[in-house]
This record gives structure tokens, sequence and C-alpha cells, in this order.
């Protein structure tokens, strides 16, 4: 039987999502404490990666097993520390959690106070003009060649972004991005684009000029720990 686990962690207390050696990951805890409760060999899949310090507010994995699961979320959360079982569902046998994702929903948060935990916000001391990089998320809407806003080697950079939304509450921007895939920095290098946006450093012009070619031009990348996978919907 296949199952369905949407799950929530701690970023900063794990080096990223996949499994690695000699260092404390999600999907190799959770595989070690999902082999040790059902007492069987059990791998997970997940909708994707996330990277050393980014949280997940609602990640999901699928795993196979004909163990009885009616206690294992119980037993899972029992056992489980900096990670969060919400929910368990039988799934199809031809469901996967990554290539039946249809959108995913990015969140960064931004503190401009400086007095928040930098484990969970990304800091900017400077006063940006949100107006601006309004402006210039529209650029990122649709279907675009993403290349010079990812990091590492792909066959293929486009992708959509579908909304993207920006606003401000009590001294911290948020930025929030849902659209139908993003690779690896993608959201931080669009957060950081913008934020250069936002200081007037640069102009949108630059943004819409990064997206029609590959100009091999790097702007910052916002900082991993105000990252959050907020929504997944298959």
């Amino acid at each position: 039987m296949k199952y369905l686990m949407i799950i929530s962690y701690d970023g900063s207390k794990f080096h990223g999502f996949q499994r690695q050696k000699n260092v404390r990951n999600v999907q190799g805890y959770l595989e070690e404490v999902l082999s040790k409760i059902l007492n069987e060999e059990i791998v997970i899949k997940g909708s994707g990666r996330t990277d050393a310090g980014v949280h997940a507010s609602n990640q999901a994995v699928h795993f196979e097993t004909s163990k009885d699961i009616s206690s294992l979320k119980r037993k899972l959360n029992q056992e489980l520390k900096d990670i969060k079982v919400k929910k368990i569902i039988l799934v199809p046998n031809d469901f996967h959690a990554r290539h039946s994702v249809k959108e995913k929903t990015y969140l960064y948060k931004l503190d401009l106070s400086g007095k928040r935990n930098t484990d969970y916000y990304g800091v900017c001391p400077n006063n940006l003009d949100i107006k601006k990089m309004k402006e210039a998320s529209l650029i990122f809407l649709g279907y675009h060649d993403f290349y010079n806003f990812v990091a590492g080697e792909r066959i293929d950079y486009h992708s959509t972004i579908n909304k993207i939304k920006i606003f401000k509450l009590n001294n911290v921007i948020y930025f929030k991005f849902t659209g139908i895939g993003f690779y690896r920095y993608m959201v931080r290098n669009l957060v950081g684009a913008l934020m250069e946006v936002g200081k007037n450093k640069i102009d949108k012009t630059v943004i819409e000029d990064m997206l029609n070619r590959k100009i091999e031009k790097r702007l910052p990348t916002a900082s991993p720990n105000g990252l959050y996978l907020l929504k997944i919907k298959y």
C-alpha cells in the first residue's frame, strides 16, 4: 500500500531534506524512525528537496508498506524531534510525491527590525521600496526560462509562476510565490533580485533582461533561513 504523509519541520535543525551521510537530514531521519516503528526498511520520496536552513510547513512524502498504520501518526509524533506528522492518507499506486505535484507555494519572511531570530527570518536593515518590488515581481509571472535565477546544472530551466504576493506586517516583509515548479535556490534568487530593486540598486529592466537571455548575471541570493515550503497542491 502507498501512503502520502504531510509533515512540517524546523529547517534550522537539519542539513537539508536530502539523505546524506554524516549530517542530520530530514529524509534519512524520517526513514530511520519509520523503519524502526514499522519494523521494516522504509524508503520515502519527497515532493522536492529543501536546502539546509529552509523550513517546511507542509512538505509531502510518500512511502510504501503492508503493515497496519492505524497508530503510526501518533507513534511518529512521539518519537520524532523537530518534525511533526500532520496526516497520513492512502493514495493510488501511481501517485508520486514529486511527479504528481500540480502547484507549490513558498513563503519568504524578511525581518526589517533585526530583532527576530535569524534561524527563521532573512534580515535586511534597509528600508525597501515595496511598490517597486511589487511592480518588478510582475515580470516573473507566467512561463519563463529562469536560467539566471537557478543554481546548478539542469537540462531545462523553464517553469511557470502563477502568483506572487508581497506585503508588510509588523516590520516583516513577506514574499509569497505560487507556481508549477521551483528549482535549486530559485525562490531565494527571486527574493534577492527583488530586494535589489527595493534597495534602488537595480531597475526592473535588469530582471527583464535576465529572463530574456542567458547573460550569466548573478544577483544576491537571499538567506535560506527565511524560506518556508508552505503548501503543495496535488
